[in-house]
């Protein structure tokens, strides 16, 4: 079943400047025609560049922007219409976003505790706060917090509710990487335990790759590419071969010019651009050439390989 169901989501911004008196603004098309789903328990990475629409997108999710076009759907019910019931089961969190500065800690959960209405609100945020590692210190202000507490607090808020959906932006950001695991961690347990589904944005490539089960690639307000981590990543063809070689560089070097294979060499390490199928044949015909090495290392393309290669293409 589909948590949230988007349907050509579009934000155009116009603007405020044109040259001539009567002259039309010019469009700004922040997100264009976007669609896309979430699964129960599903974790959707939306990512992109900074200008990307990632954003608008999530604000549009929580309604706190108007869409230009298109439709978005929490749990098979219209969010236009039905605006209060689809926010009782979903819930935010952002680096970058603050909590009233002069409440306590505990203050701010117990507003939203009660405002979601929870049962037993006390015993759910001590709860959330130990997760989080928060409890020391529930009796201070925002305001005397450093950023790295403060995001756990707004984890802790985001998930004071029970909730079925919830969008992460940039979540880890602020934390030492000690606390950005125990938070990944807590996050996977959610999803497992739970079937809590998440859409989660971040600019760390690796913690992406580790959590999510699907990602969206936004760019200039379009989705350009969306698939498994490991479905984008087997798009990537090439792979780096790197030899420290014992003896048979000028066989080496002979043979990858002849191939027309790029290949960077220093010392006694070469760096070679290759088709990861073709790595057993390549090795085998250096091996009949009198190349020995002392050490091979393959090295697959990762996910911010796949990022940048986005970001290059949009430059064409």
């Amino acid at each position: 079943m589909s948590v949230l169901t988007v349907k050509n989501l579009s934000k155009y911004f116009y603007e405020k400047k044109w040259f001539k008196p009567g002259q039309k603004p010019i469009v700004v098309k922040a997100v264009d025609d976007i669609s896309f789903d979430i699964e129960k328990g599903e974790i959707l990475g939306l990512l992109g560049p900074n200008g990307a629409g990632k954003t608008t997108t999530v604000q549009m999710l929580l309604g706190v922007l108007t869409s230009s076009r298109g439709s978005i759907s929490y749990f098979g019910k219209l969010f236009d219409t039905e605006h209060k019931e689809c926010l009782k089961e979903v819930n935010f969190s952002s680096a970058y976003i603050n909590l009233p500065n002069r409440m306590t800690v505990w203050e701010n959960l117990v507003v939203y505790a009660r405002l979601y209405e929870v049962p037993d609100r006390n015993k759910r945020i001590d709860r959330l706060l130990t997760d989080f590692e928060c409890l020391e210190f529930k009796k201070k202000r925002i305001n005397q917090l450093s950023a790295g507490q403060k995001t756990r607090v707004m984890l802790t808020k985001a998930f004071i509710n029970y909730p079925k959906l919830i969008l992460l932006d940039e979540p880890t950001a602020s934390l030492d990487p000690d606390i950005a695991v125990k938070v990944r961690q807590f996050l996977l347990k959610q999803q497992r335990e739970y079937k809590v589904a998440m859409l989660f944005t971040s600019h760390n490539m690796h913690e992406v790759q580790e959590i999510c089960d699907r990602i969206i690639f936004l760019n200039k307000g379009h989705i350009v590419a969306q698939d498994t981590p490991r479905g984008l990543l087997s798009k990537m063809k090439k792979t780096e071969l790197q030899l420290t070689l014992a003896k048979g560089k000028a066989f080496l070097e002979k043979y990858l010019k002849g191939k027309k294979l790029m290949y960077s060499s220093k010392d006694d390490t070469v760096k070679i651009n290759i088709n990861e199928d073709a790595i057993p044949k390549v090795l085998y015909r250096l091996s009949e050439g009198g190349v020995r090495y002392s050490d091979l290392d393959i090295i697959r393309p990762t996910l911010e390989d796949y990022f940048l290669q986005i970001v290059d293409s949009s430059k064409d």
